[in-house]
């Protein structure tokens, strides 16, 4: 992977549920104070894949997540165009993402949890300089807070077709990056997201699906999102392996205008992307750690990049007690 950015570093660290109740408490000040800021670019709110998020920690315990992703593209959709982004002097350059997330749950009681999940993004390219100079951005994430309810979960059930359902409840602050930077990493706007989270496990030992569906209201401007993903799970032993589709669709919005090294990009791009997800668990059986990595892939689109997502993450699970 080709990027001339570099990541400063920035951490971020939770001490005590006190705190957490505060962050989470004072949510709603911060987003109705967030609603000055303009919005922009494309969606990057950290959310874990596959409905992981569908379970939820033990009482008492925390979770202490960190999180890497990078992604690349070398075309992109201009409207529904797609056209060829990449600068060749020797080497091939695109568009170039990398972030560091910090993820924080809480098993509040045996249903409900919560979770903040902060972090550091920078974006590099030479696509949209005429003489081919690199340009970047580094600020905050999007940044997540969240409420979770477990509704269902399906090992404790006597029915054998109800699934682990759970709910979610977010409100998002708006990062610091550049929101006029085209491809921007995130849409930088203060907004309320509700979720359902689901896992499924029938036919053969292991199998099974997830889904997972959002709808986001995006406060600062009105252009609101949904996000659906769905797929088959096989779960090996302690290993979990995940295949399956992602839709993101904004409702309203404009589309990129330009030509060539030209790019006009509105504070109200209409994005929308289809991908393919994939990724595996390996959870040890001592500590109940928990190690990931996901790849997505988007084929198809409007207004957005071709990009080619990796990322791995580490749950480390800290005290906690199970209840009878």
């Amino acid at each position: 992977m080709n990027t001339d950015i570099k990541m400063n570093g920035a951490a971020a660290a939770i001490h005590s549920s006190t705190l957490m109740s505060r962050i989470l408490w004072t949510a709603p000040a911060l987003l109705l104070a967030a609603q000055m800021t303009p919005v922009n670019a494309l969606e990057n709110v950290p959310r874990k894949p596959f409905a992981q998020w569908a379970d939820v920690p033990e009482p008492g315990q925390w979770v202490v997540t960190p999180w890497y992703m990078e992604s690349e593209a070398y075309h992109i959709w201009r409207g529904g165009q797609m056209e060829n982004i990449t600068y060749n002097n020797g080497e091939n350059y695109g568009i170039d993402l990398m972030q560091g997330i910090l993820s924080v749950e809480y098993g509040i009681t045996k249903k409900w949890a919560a979770d903040i999940n902060v972090g550091v993004t920078t974006t590099g390219t030479r696509s949209f300089n005429s003489n081919g100079d690199s340009d970047s951005t580094l600020g905050l994430m999007d940044t997540s807070l969240g409420v979770r309810y477990q509704i269902f979960n399906e090992a404790e059930s006597t029915n054998g077709w109800l699934p682990t359902l759970t709910f979610r409840a977010s409100g998002i602050l708006p990062g610091t990056f550049d929101r006029n930077f085209p491809f921007a990493p995130g849409n930088r706007s203060a907004a309320i997201e509700p979720s359902l989270l689901a896992k499924k496990h029938f036919g053969w030992q292991g199998f099974g699906m997830y889904g997972d569906a959002l709808y986001r209201w995006n406060r600062t401007s009105g252009t609101d999102q949904y996000i659906i993903a769905t797929g088959f799970m096989q779960d090996i032993q302690r290993w979990t392996i995940n295949a399956g589709f992602r839709h993101l669709q904004c409702l309203s919005g404009v589309d990129i205008g330009g030509t060539g090294t030209t790019i006009t990009y509105s504070p109200e791009v209409k994005e929308i992307s289809e991908a393919f997800e994939t990724g595996f668990n390996y959870h040890t059986s001592k500590r109940h750690i928990n190690y990931a990595f996901n790849l997505r892939k988007t084929f198809a689109g409007r207004n957005t990049a071709d990009s080619l997502w990796l990322g791995a993450f580490v749950d480390v699970p800290f005290g906690g007690k199970k209840e009878l």
